[in-house]
């Protein structure tokens, strides 16, 4: 890299780690921060570096699919542990203890989580880190919807656990900042033991980033400003936004007898509804359901069966207050027009 370029990058790093470690006890350096081209090439490369044959990555069902999707490219094989809709979509610990073996080589969670819209609370992150600690394997953190959260639970970064286990903090500015489009990212390293260090981890990842493509020039020349200049205004107005649409789509689906929601989002912009396919007369599961709201209705939802999760749906709700109670109301209408005549 060309010695201007790299002076560049070293301020971006450091405005990076400023700003994140304002949540930690601990002190990143901008040596702990590797910039991506968006949160998309920061799972992308970890999936790189970790992946070889004969290992297993434990991922979130439901879960984001970018996640497998490299996974599986980069050779792992992937192991499902499930979301408990019941509790609040916390981790099936149990479940990720029995998944794991000596070939395991990371847990991925995603908090705030999309799909389901779930905030994790520090006790619940406390015991995930214990888990990892107990099977000796990475946290890889995806936490592009970081404080992005309007319910009672607080955001939480993963890496306040760095000193209980390595952890691999990935996020971007899509989010927060409401810029998808400006593709800027990073992967943080939050091991102040510096375990990773110790297993050539660290050093490959950065091996590897020296590979790949630097985040558009023109963006990183805003980084700094915007992660220090941003006033809270801007902040609070998006969360307000959210909260709002969040709880038109939480009490409009309570009105379709055919859709239940196990649990009120607290954070991102999705939440994940369970389809009652019993009660409809001429829907057989949920790809047939989305297909024929697409059609009838102009209104479009995830399957759930797309995200590991038969008959279940998964609904945005970043939109504009009219434009999703319109969205929803046709939902409603488009499940009564199906409903069965013995329910």
């Amino acid at each position: 890299m060309e010695p201007h370029k790299c002076v560049y990058s070293l301020c971006l790093q450091i405005a990076v780690a400023e700003y994140l470690s304002c949540d930690l006890s601990y002190k990143l350096s901008p040596e702990d921060v590797l910039l991506t081209s968006g949160c998309t090439q920061a799972i992308e490369i970890v999936m790189s570096v970790l992946g070889q044959p004969g290992v297993n990555i434990l991922l979130p069902k439901p879960g984001y699919p970018k996640h497998e999707a490299h996974a599986v490219f980069h050779k792992m094989e992937v192991r499902h542990y499930d979301l408990v809709p019941e509790r609040g979509w916390e981790v099936d610990l149990e479940a990720v203890e029995a998944l794991a073996d000596e070939n395991t080589v990371a847990i991925v969670i995603t908090n705030p989580n999309n799909p389901c819209g779930s905030v994790y609370t520090y006790e619940h992150l406390s015991k995930i880190a214990g888990t990892a600690n107990k099977l000796g394997i990475l946290v890889i953190a995806d936490e592009v919807y970081g404080h992005l959260v309007y319910g009672n639970t607080p955001f939480v970064p993963m890496g306040v656990l760095g000193e209980t286990v390595p952890i691999l903090t990935l996020g971007a500015i899509s989010k927060r900042w409401a810029v998808p489009g400006w593709r800027f990212g990073w992967i943080t390293i939050c091991d102040p033991k510096c375990i990773l260090k110790e297993t050539k981890v660290f050093h490959s990842l950065r091996s590897f980033k020296m590979l790949t493509t630097e985040p558009a020039t023109f963006v990183q020349g805003a980084i700094p400003h915007i992660m220090k200049n941003t006033n809270d205004e801007f902040f609070t107005k998006i969360i307000n936004l959210l909260k709002e649409t969040a709880e038109i789509c939480y009490n409009e689906v309570k009105e379709i007898k055919c859709i239940t929601c196990p649990s009120k989002p607290e954070g991102s912009f999705f939440m994940m509804v369970k389809l009652d396919i019993s009660q409809l007369s001429d829907i057989s599961d949920d790809i047939d359901f989305c297909r024929k709201l697409a059609k009838e209705e102009s209104v479009m939802l995830l399957p759930g069966t797309a995200l590991g999760m038969e008959n279940w749906l998964r609904i945005t709700f970043a939109s504009d207050p009219p434009k999703l109670k319109q969205g929803l109301g046709r939902m409603k209408s488009f499940c009564q027009r199906h409903q069965s005549q013995f329910n």
